[in-house]
């Protein structure tokens, strides 16, 4: 069974910069794409970006082109998303996602999720 966890959340000052972690375990994701989406309260979740496992190609949502940079290493099984230029409006709680495939379609799995903070 796929599972993901979710690390490096917290509280940051507006500008600052923060690197979340996806640890995905559970099966070989050499086909799979893991991406990442944020929620915010009273907000509909929002798809950010996601990766590829096997050729490492990426997508990233205008929102936080230029700012977010998603990358994997194959052999920890493991998606970063690096934030930079962090601002207010980026604070949310933060989710990474798996499928089969590229990186458009339906996500079934998906980790529990960890808290972004950005501060003024």
């Amino acid at each position: 069974q796929v599972q993901l966890v979710e690390s490096g959340g917290g509280l940051v000052q507006a500008g600052g910069s923060l690197r979340l972690s996806c640890a995905a375990s559970g099966r070989t994701f050499s086909s799979y794409s893991v991406g990442w989406f944020r929620q915010a309260p009273g907000k509909e979740r929002e798809f950010v970006g996601a990766i590829t496992f096997s050729d490492g190609d990426t997508y990233t949502a205008d929102s936080v082109k230029g700012r977010f940079t998603i990358s994997r290493d194959n052999a920890k099984n493991t998606v970063y998303l690096q934030m930079s230029s962090l601002k207010p409006e980026d604070t949310a709680v933060y989710h990474c996602a798996a499928r089969s495939g590229s990186y458009f379609g339906q996500w079934p799995y998906w980790g529990r999720g960890t808290q972004v903070t950005v501060s003024s």
